[in-house]
């Protein structure tokens, strides 16, 4: 009797709930909330909003906006993850052209909640449908190792901050866990394509907004910026000239990423892809070219030369031959003729690093450091440098040694230990890179694993003398081509076997 009760109650439950789902899905599908329900919720949102604007002003209404774009843009990254990672690499890109234009709220927090959102859909889907062999690669076992000592950091004996190990980890470990989501997520030849072309785009944003800051001026937020600390000045006003950094952080890491669209530009031309492709790429190398002189920064300069000899090197024939030599001639004129052009000469001088008294600094800098780094076998722990080991430990020996490179960072925070894990990491990339670009059949495919194997040799490189994989948009494009190196294989070999399969059909 008493479970006759029970089912009687839970059909009647059920019954309200359906009627209840089908009354809203008629006023807000079928009738589009053209209804008596659909005006009485305009009116309380209109009465809400006015109230809110009259008495705290337009951050409300921004705040209301901002909230109606997030969730159904949250929901959209949950589910749709290929949305995200389109997301995620605009996001790198317009990180700092937001802040600079006011827009609140904690937005490289919010990167951090972007990349966990994703590779909590990652976790999710590979529960449902587990495929680990895609991660199956020496790239992923180092990248792992990496994260791993990383971590491991935190109870590093020397350190004089664990907070500054909280500050730092986020972006010399935690953001590798983003070559996984590249791994999953970027599955067909297609969605390449898509966002080497979004890549590009936004690389000639950067570009184009670079020529505006030179020619037309710096908006009212930037000049606030230039103007706000007196040791950005100096960095930043080089022989009655400003230095140029166009929507990203700081003139480093805008130079670096027009050299990078640069190197796949070069890689279009000499590949299997129709003319006026080739047209426009020739004609992009000329603007992101330009626009990296504006720039100021010598390290860039000598990237693009770097590669195109590892190109050459690895994609050796008649027509990059003839067109090394034309590059080559065409940089020995640049370094070597006269000039009253500031911007000119100040490419000239990163070939002449001896005579340049900043060069000699950092020379004396890695000198005086050196004793340090073989007394401290796993460093002075993540953090121990730069802004936060001025902020976290003041009085310490490393706060105020400014490191000026990435390795020599590496060295100083992770130690001896860490230094010889990062650069083999480093080779197994670039091992891996080069194996399979000879591995892949595939026109197109090699020729994208070619460009990035490339772009990771530069990256590297110009870590040297700047801190170029901590920043964004680099340190996220920087994963984004490892992950390709091994993507391209993999795709190829999956296009080999259904050939083969067709075949013996």
């Amino acid at each position: 009797m008493a479970e006759q009760q029970s089912a009687g109650q839970e059909i009647i439950v059920h019954n309200r709930r359906q009627r209840s789902e089908n009354l809203l899905r008629k006023w807000v599908i079928t009738e589009q909330l053209f209804n008596l329900p659909g005006l009485l919720l305009f009116i309380v949102i209109g009465l809400v909003v006015g109230y809110g604007i009259g008495n705290y002003g337009t951050s409300f209404g921004g705040t209301l906006i901002a909230i109606g774009v997030a969730i159904p843009g949250v929901y959209c990254i949950a589910v749709y993850a290929r949305f995200g990672v389109v997301v995620l690499l605009v996001m790198a890109y317009m990180l700092f052209l937001l802040m600079r234009l006011g827009v609140p709220g904690p937005l490289g927090t919010m990167m951090d909640a972007l990349q966990l959102i994703l590779l909590l859909n990652l976790l999710v889907r590979q529960k449902k449908n587990p495929s680990w062999g895609i991660f199956k690669s020496p790239a992923t076992i180092v990248v792992l190792c990496w994260i791993a000592y990383n971590l491991v950091e935190v109870a590093n004996p020397a350190a004089e901050s664990r907070l500054a190990w909280v500050y730092t980890v986020r972006t010399v470990a935690m953001v590798q866990l983003s070559y996984f989501i590249f791994m999953y997520n970027i599955r067909s030849v297609k969605f390449i394509r898509f966002l080497l072309k979004l890549w590009m785009l936004l690389a000639l944003i950067g570009a184009l907004y670079a020529f505006k800051q030179e020619f037309i001026g710096f908006s009212d937020a930037e000049e606030a910026y230039l103007h706000s600390d007196p040791n950005i000045a100096s960095l930043l006003f080089i022989a009655g000239h400003w230095r140029k950094f166009s929507i990203f952080s700081d003139p480093v890491a805008f130079s670096y990423n027009m050299v990078m669209p640069c190197i796949l530009c070069v890689c279009v031309m000499f590949g299997k892809f129709s003319g006026w492709k080739k047209v426009v790429c020739f004609v992009l190398i000329g603007v992101y070219f330009l626009s990296m002189l504006y720039s100021g920064t010598r390290g860039a300069n000598v990237l693009l030369p770097a590669a195109l000899v590892l190109f050459a090197i690895l994609n050796y024939n008649k027509n990059v031959l003839v067109f090394s030599i034309i590059a080559a001639i065409f940089f020995a004129i640049l370094i070597v003729i006269p000039t009253g052009n500031p911007t000119i000469q100040r490419f000239q001088t990163a070939f002449k690093p001896n005579d340049d008294d900043s060069y000699k600094v950092r020379k004396n800098n890695q000198k005086r450091i050196q004793p340090y780094i073989l007394t401290h076998p796993m460093g002075g722990g993540l953090g121990a440098t730069g802004a936060w080991g001025q902020r976290f430990a003041p009085g310490s020996f490393l706060a105020h040694f400014p490191p000026d490179s990435g390795y020599i960072r590496v060295a100083v925070e992770n130690g001896s230990i860490g230094l010889i894990l990062f650069c083999t990491m480093v080779f197994v990339f670039l091992k891996t890179g080069i194996d399979n670009y000879y591995a892949i059949r595939d026109p197109e495919l090699k020729t994208y694993c070619l460009m990035a194997t490339l772009v990771i040799f530069a990256y590297n490189i110009a870590n040297f003398p700047q801190e170029a994989l901590v920043q964004y948009p680099s340190n996220i494009l920087f994963l984004f081509f490892v992950a390709l190196v091994n993507i391209t294989r993999q795709l190829d070999d999956e296009k080999n076997r259904n050939m083969a399969v067709a075949v013996t059909v």
